[in-house]
């Protein structure tokens, strides 16, 4: 890693703070729970448009990934909160439509059981949706499926949308390109709502139905996109609830990962916990490698 310019310095010293402190243990966690486990909220792989590249169009494009979860006190390896994760296996898929401002996506994505051999797959969530990108703006509208594999159980299904906000250091803050030339920064934040909802919980402990999800996410690039340092959050509200815009539950993430070429390494972790009242936190720590491929149309 090389070294940070001295007028960054400061910045990455309060980030690390940030990251040391949100990554101290939350002391005694609950049995094992499952909700929000799809593999999107991970760092860009690209670096944004550039000039003459807005006409650019994928013919299929995405990523493989694998994951090994090294710590695991509380994360279900199935919907009904049965097990702990041990790997994740997931691909990525997607095409452009028309251009940018209308793309298919499709994630599968695999968890094993830690408890039972770590080999056998328990879980498949399928994800299937529709996603565009106008300007700063980007929609999205998804189907997801999560099923267990190596027995019968509960299912968790919805079908949501989700309108967020994009900005981009280069592109957007003078400021920032002044300050910190050689680090760039990449973030969005945005409000979707559960319009089909099927045993889709509301908090960690699989109690209530979700109703709206309110997210955010940042990519700091700290050498050459080769370094970047990422945080995403993720709260529901619960339909069932008084106020049913009140968020019943935060998970967040915090990461480091590496890049060489098309493939990335990531250090991170997770933390899921109810916010209206006390119980179940699901939490782990986990390893991933991933792969990123793109053929274009021309």
């Amino acid at each position: 890693m090389r070294f940070i310019s001295c007028a960054a310095r400061p910045l990455m010293t309060g980030l690390a703070a940030a990251f040391l402190w949100w990554m101290a243990p939350w002391g005694v966690v609950p049995d094992a729970g499952a909700l929000e486990k799809y593999g999107r909220p991970l760092p860009e792989m690209d670096k944004g448009p550039k000039d003459g590249d807005h006409d650019d169009e994928s013919l299929i494009g995405g990523y493989l990934l694998a994951g090994a979860f090294i710590s695991n006190p509380s994360f279900a390896a199935r919907p009904d909160n049965t097990g702990r994760v041990g790997m994740r296996y997931m691909l990525h898929a997607e095409t452009d439509l028309y251009k940018k401002y209308l793309t298919f996506y499709s994630d599968q994505n695999f968890f094993s059981d830690r408890d039972n051999g770590w080999i056998e797959l328990s879980e498949w969530d399928q994800t299937y949706g529709l996603t565009g990108t106008i300007a700063h703006w980007n929609w999205r509208v998804q189907y997801e499926r999560d099923a267990p594999l190596d027995k019968s159980g509960l299912k968790q299904i919805y079908a949501d949308g989700l309108v967020n906000y994009r900005i981009r250091s280069h592109e957007d803050w003078a400021w920032w390109r002044r300050t910190f030339p050689k680090n760039s920064f990449t973030a969005y934040a945005g409000a979707g709502w559960l319009f089909h909802n099927q045993d889709y919980f509301a908090r960690p402990d699989n109690t209530g139905r979700a109703l709206f999800r309110y997210v955010g996410h940042f990519d700091l690039d700290l050498y050459k996109q080769k370094v970047v340092f990422f945080g995403d959050f993720n709260m529901f509200t619960d339909r069932e609830a008084s106020n049913v815009a009140r968020p019943t539950e935060l998970d967040w993430i915090l990461g480091l990962a590496v890049r060489w070429r098309d493939y990335e390494l990531s250090l991170y972790r997770e933390q899921d916990r109810p916010l209206d009242r006390s119980g179940l936190i699901q939490e782990y720590w986990a390893v991933q490698l991933r792969y990123a491929f793109d053929v274009q149309k021309r």
